[in-house]
């Protein structure tokens, strides 16, 4: 089946619209760089669909950054994608994870942080409590204050032919003003019945159809959305850079390289002593 793709699609009647975001090795790459629990690979599935869900909102070029930060054994996950739908993740957590733990035993006393980040123009950052039961609670009632539009989400995660997938859909009345509250909850009360397996096994249209046949829906052109990581060893160098020459004379006496390490995609670019004396070299070059 197609996969890794965001669908738009619009409720032509109703003044209603809706996402659609299926996940296979997008999801997959994020959760092959690390040994995460199962309740962490849950909770980033669902930050990973509901990133690609918000980003694809965007009026703008930029990218939008979900955080969960909390005083639980799970410190921080995040999710960043931009308007290309390139996202990346990653969790930070500490002891054993109970196997059944909720989003709640997860985090502890916590926060969810929407950083919306346009290319040009100013940062938008709003800090939201963790007031509901499952992220899709959280993020509705954000919506509902933030946007004043009716919104509501559906985020799974799961196994299929034991593969990870993530998928979810999102209902949004316009903002234009005239989609009605009966519209919506008539649409609600139908994508409700969708199943783990439909959202993870079939097409797009297959999934439209299933759950709005009785209405005139437009589905629009999917857009991929790919796991992507902007690291490089470039960067890495540009980072030693910046660091005090003593420091780098540290590191290299006790371990021989300087390394660094990306917690995103796992890769760690390594620099021996001549290396690092060529970076240091080079950036006291361009500052004269």
């Amino acid at each position: 089946m197609a996969n890794n793709l965001l669908h738009r699609y619009l409720f032509e009647d109703l003044s209603v619209r809706g996402e659609l975001v299926q996940l296979d090795t997008a999801y997959q790459q994020i959760l092959a760089n690390k040994d995460y629990p199962q309740p962490i690979q849950t909770i980033l599935g669902e930050l990973l669909v509901a990133t690609s869900l918000l980003t694809a909102t965007l009026k703008f070029e930029g990218s939008i950054t979900l955080q969960l930060q909390g005083d639980g054994p799970v410190s921080l996950v995040v999710i960043n994608g931009d308007h290309d739908q390139k996202l990346r993740g990653v969790a930070r957590y500490k002891g054993q994870i109970d196997p059944e733990a909720s989003l709640h035993d997860l985090i502890g006393k916590g926060h969810l942080v929407i950083t919306i980040s346009p290319n040009k123009g100013e940062r938008y950052q709003g800090v939201v409590g963790l007031e509901g039961d499952s992220l899709a609670e959280i993020l509705e009632g954000y919506f509902e204050r933030s946007e004043q539009l009716k919104t509501r989400l559906w985020i799974r995660t799961g196994e299929h032919q034991g593969q990870a997938h993530a998928a979810g859909m999102m209902l949004q009345i316009m903002p234009d003003g005239t989609g009605s509250a009966d519209d919506f909850d008539h649409l609600e009360k139908l994508t409700e019945t969708i199943k783990n397996e439909e959202l993870f096994s079939l097409e797009a249209n297959e999934v439209l159809y299933r759950l709005y046949n009785q209405e005139k829906v437009q589905l629009f052109t999917p857009h991929p959305v790919e796991f992507f990581c902007g690291c490089s060893r470039e960067r890495s160098a540009g980072a030693i850079a910046t660091v005090a020459k003593e420091e780098l004379d540290d590191i290299l006496a006790t371990d021989g390289e300087v390394a660094l390490h990306c917690d995103y995609c796992g890769t760690t670019y390594s620099f021996d002593a001549a290396q690092v004396d060529e970076i240091v070299t080079a950036a006291k070059k361009n500052l004269h």
